[in-house]
């Protein structure tokens, strides 16, 4: 435990003061983005063993619709990022409720196509603009107060926005709702044995899932001032389902951990090998499955488990 509230301290530490450490704020403010849909991914993967390959039809489409409020309305910045994820929890709603019904391949597979149909709605809608996306969206300013023109108070607030969600996401699952989400994830029949209604509680992980990676995906689009096809795209789904499965599914500093990798190596590589990058992070994700079955964060928690139990047998 102390173990764990020190790493704690120490990533928290390192946030605060990254700005000043040289790094692009914009480059930090897109990773958060990245680790935030990560988070919101795993609370449905890791912690209630249901695969989604659509995931990116909530975050692409809750970024579109803030743009769009934002710049077509004129809407305030939390106006627009409240009405983004509004509709990305509809949006869960909707497919959630078609999904859950099914188990496995059958799951994901219509997880997949729905989140096409989305993808091809976003390509041919008009306040979408279609193939060039949303250009030149504003930050504006939180509550008319502070404005967020600036990178790093815009950072401090993406920052801020991340760690309520993390503490959110670990809330949730030490619940009881959390609780209930990991006995389906270990014995589905058995929870339903048990007098539980599982079909509520996957579409309430699943509805809480879509919602959290829309606002992952209305900051994105603030912080980059931009909308594009790439957000909705089946290549999004796949990246952040890559991400969590790198970094360990069903920790809480897995898919945070596979976000920075992925993103880190996307941005720095791309200007070097350009889509060779595609490449390499394929082979990373080879030599993980092969290596660390659990994820980098998984095998570490792995092996710190393992020296517990032998101390504890030689004591």
């Amino acid at each position: 435990m102390r173990a764990q509230i020190t790493v704690y301290l120490v990533l928290g530490a390192l946030a605060l003061i990254a700005p000043f450490l040289g790094l692009y704020p914009v480059f930090l403010m897109k990773l958060l983005c990245f680790a935030m849909f990560a988070c919101a991914f795993n609370l449905l993967l890791g912690f209630t063993k249901m695969l989604s390959f659509g995931h990116a039809a909530y975050f692409g489409a809750s970024a579109y619709v803030t743009g769009w409020l934002v710049t077509a309305q004129g809407w305030g910045t939390a106006a627009g990022i409240l009405g983004g994820v509004a509709v990305a929890l509809l949006l869960g709603l909707v497919i959630g409720a078609i999904a859950v019904r099914r188990q496995g391949i059958y799951f994901a597979m219509i997880t997949l196509a729905l989140a096409q149909l989305v993808f091809f709605v976003c390509l041919q809608a008009n306040f979408t603009g279609g193939e060039n996306g949303l250009q030149g969206i504003p930050r504006g300013s939180l509550l008319g107060v502070i404005s967020l023109g600036n990178d790093r108070i815009m950072y401090y607030f993406v920052l801020a926005v991340f760690a309520a969600v993390y503490i959110l996401i670990r809330r949730i699952v030490h619940s009881p709702f959390g609780q209930v989400l990991k006995a389906i994830r270990a014995n589905e029949p058995r929870a339903v044995s048990l007098g539980y209604k599982v079909d509520r509680y996957k579409l309430m992980a699943f509805v809480l899932s879509a919602s959290l990676a829309g606002l992952a995906g209305s900051l994105k689009a603030l912080v980059l001032g931009f909308v594009t096809l790439s957000d909705v795209s089946q290549t999004n789904s796949g990246e952040v389902i890559l991400m969590t499965l790198l970094g360990g599914s069903g920790t809480f500093l897995g898919p945070v951990i596979g976000a920075i990798v992925v993103v880190t190596l996307q941005e720095y590589l791309s200007d070097l090998v350009g889509s060779w990058v595609s490449v390499i992070i394929g082979a990373i994700f080879v030599v993980c499955v092969l290596v660390f079955r659990r994820g980098f964060v998984g095998e570490i928690q792995r092996l710190f488990a393992q020296r517990a139990r032998l101390a504890n047998d030689q004591g």
